[in-house]
C-alpha cells in the first residue's frame, strides 16, 4: 500500500487542485453511504423484498441525513472542474461537451445493460420473484437520475461561464429565487390551486445553482467574504425553514410523508448547499494542505478514477447481498423491517460488506468507464436497447 500511495504521489501533477478532488471524494462517498444506511427491505408472504427506510420510525435520524445529502458540494466542485476543463480545451466547445457527456452516458449505459441482461436470468433461472426484481430495478435507477441532471447542467457549462464573468458569486442568486417563488406556490396560500407538476419547475435551477457557484469560483469570483455569506446565510435560511416555515426535516424521501425535500429540490435543499459551499470554500487550504500526505491522497485518486461506477453500481452491491438473503427469510439488518434500533447496529455491521462487493463488482464494472474503441455499432445498438427495455421495467411502464 506504501509502494502504490508513493506510486500515486509521484504521478499526480503539481497543478493538481488537491482539494477539489479530495471534497469530490467526500461527496461522491456519502452517496452509498447514505443509500447503505438510511435503505432497508422487508420480506412479504411470497419471500419478495421491497423497499422500507428507517426514518419512517426513527425521525430523530434526520440529521443524518443532513451530513450525507453532499450534492451541493459534488454540485459546486463539478462547476469548478468544469471551468478548469473548458479553459484547458484544444478543441470547439462542442467536442469538449461531447467527450464529457460520453464520459457520463457510458457507465449508465453499461449498468442498465448489464441489469436488462440478468432479469430474465433471475427470474426465469433462479426463480426470483418479479416484486424482488422491481425492487431492485428501482433501487438500481434510483441514482441515475443525477446523472441526467448533471449531464444538463455540464452542457450549460458555457452559460454558466459567461454569467460568472458578468455577475460572479450573485450570477446563483436567480436560480435560488426561482426555486423560492415555486416553493412559495406549491406550498403557500395558493397551494391547493397549484398543480402537482409545477414542482418539477425546481429541478434544473434547484442543482444548477451550487454548480454555478463552482463555476464563478473557479473564475475567481468567490471571495472569503461571499463564502463566509453563503456558510452563515444558508445556516441561517436552513434553520428558518425548518423552525418556522415546517419544512421536513429528512434531506430524503420518507415512506408516508407527503413532502420531500430532495425530488424535486427545495429551497431547504439549496440553503445546505448554500451552507456546505461556503465551508468547503473556506476549509479549501487546509484539504489541501492534509491531502499532501500520500496516505491520504492515494484513496482519494482512487474513489475519482471510479467516480461513476461507485454512483451507478453502489445500489447492485446491496442488493447482491439482499437477494441471496431472503430465501434464509428474515436476517437482522439486511432483510427485516428496519423498526429497531438492532437493525441499526446491525446494517452498520453489513456496511464493510457492501463495500467489499462494490470492490468486487467495481474491478469489473469500471470497464464501462474507458472510451469503448473496441465496440462496434452493432453492440452499441445492443447495449441502447437493453438499457432501454431495464428502464422501462424499472420506471413500472412494462
Amino acid at each position: 500500500m506504501n509502494r502504490l500511495a508513493e506510486k500515486i504521489e509521484a504521478s499526480t501533477p503539481a497543478r493538481r487542485d488537491r482539494a477539489v478532488d479530495g471534497l469530490r471524494a467526500l461527496a461522491l462517498l456519502a452517496v452509498p453511504t447514505g443509500h447503505w444506511l438510511l435503505g432497508g427491505f422487508t420480506l412479504s408472504a411470497d419471500g419478495a423484498i421491497h423497499n422500507a427506510s428507517p426514518l419512517g420510525t426513527f425521525s430523530g435520524l434526520a440529521p443524518v441525513s443532513w451530513v450525507l445529502q453532499m450534492l451541493g458540494i459534488f454540485f459546486l466542485v463539478g462547476g469548478y472542474a468544469s471551468v478548469l476543463s473548458y479553459r484547458r480545451r484544444k478543441g470547439s466547445t462542442r467536442a469538449w461537451l461531447g467527450g464529457r457527456l460520453a464520459r457520463l452516458g457510458r457507465p449508465v449505459l453499461g449498468v442498465t445493460a448489464v441489469w436488462a441482461a440478468l432479469l430474465p436470468v433471475l427470474h426465469f433461472g433462479l426463480g426470483v420473484p418479479v416484486d424482488t426484481l422491481r425492487t431492485a430495478s428501482t433501487l438500481v435507477i434510483q441514482p441515475l437520475w443525477f446523472v441526467g441532471v448533471y449531464t444538463v447542467v455540464t452542457a450549460l457549462t458555457p452559460l454558466c461561464v459567461r454569467a460568472a464573468r458578468r455577475l460572479g458569486v450573485w450570477a446563483a442568486a436567480p436560480l435560488l429565487g426561482s426555486v423560492a417563488v415555486v416553493d412559495f406556490l406549491r406550498y403557500g396560500p395558493y397551494a391547493d390551486a397549484v398543480p402537482s407538476w409545477l414542482s418539477v419547475l425546481n429541478i434544473l435551477p434547484g442543482w444548477l445553482f451550487a454548480y454555478q457557484l463552482g463555476v464563478s469560483w473557479g473564475e475567481g469570483r468567490v471571495t472569503r467574504r461571499h463564502a463566509w455569506g453563503l456558510l452563515l446565510g444558508g445556516a441561517a435560511l436552513f434553520a428558518a425553514l425548518l423552525l418556522v416555515f415546517g419544512y421536513p426535516a429528512s434531506m430524503v424521501g420518507v415512506p408516508g410523508e407527503a413532502r420531500t425535500n430532495s425530488h424535486p429540490p427545495s429551497l431547504l435543499v439549496l440553503a445546505l448547499a448554500a451552507a456546505q459551499s461556503g465551508a468547503a470554500i473556506l476549509l479549501r487550504d487546509r484539504i489541501g494542505a492534509l491531502l499532501r500526505r500520500p496516505a491520504l491522497w492515494a484513496p482519494v485518486v482512487v474513489v475519482n478514477l471510479s467516480a461513476m461506477t461507485v454512483l451507478c453500481w453502489h445500489q447492485t452491491a446491496m442488493l447482491a447481498a439482499a437477494i441471496p438473503a431472503s430465501y434464509a427469510g428474515e436476517v437482522p439488518g439486511l432483510v427485516g423491517a428496519p423498526d429497531s434500533a438492532g437493525w441499526i447496529l446491525a446494517r452498520l455491521a453489513w456496511m464493510p460488506v457492501f463495500a467489499g462487493l462494490l470492490v468486487l463488482i467495481g474491478r469489473y464494472a469500471r470497464v464501462f468507464e474507458a472510451p469503448w474503441a473496441k465496440t462496434g455499432p452493432a453492440r452499441r445498438t445492443l447495449a441502447g436497447l437493453l438499457a432501454a427495455g431495464f428502464a422501462v421495467f424499472a420506471l413500472g411502464l412494462a
